[in-house]
């Protein structure tokens, strides 16, 4: 379970990442190239995927001393 979630924050993280790129036109070609709503979405993404890459990385469990 742990490795799936990492994997829905790693795309999160990278979907994220190309929608504030294109919604600030930094990435061109697309329909969604310099449209403000794309930026706010993707950083929302990116936020989501941090706070459950944290949140497995968090409960991971600890090797004793």
């Amino acid at each position: 379970m742990r490795s799936s979630r990492l994997l829905v924050a790693a795309l999160f993280l990278i979907i994220g990442l190309l929608w504030i790129g294109q919604g600030s036109a930094v990435i061109e070609g697309s329909a969604m190239s310099g449209n403000p709503f794309w930026e706010v979405v993707g950083v929302i993404l990116v936020v989501v995927g941090l706070a459950i890459a944290a949140r497995e990385w968090i409960s991971r469990p600890h090797a004793p001393r």
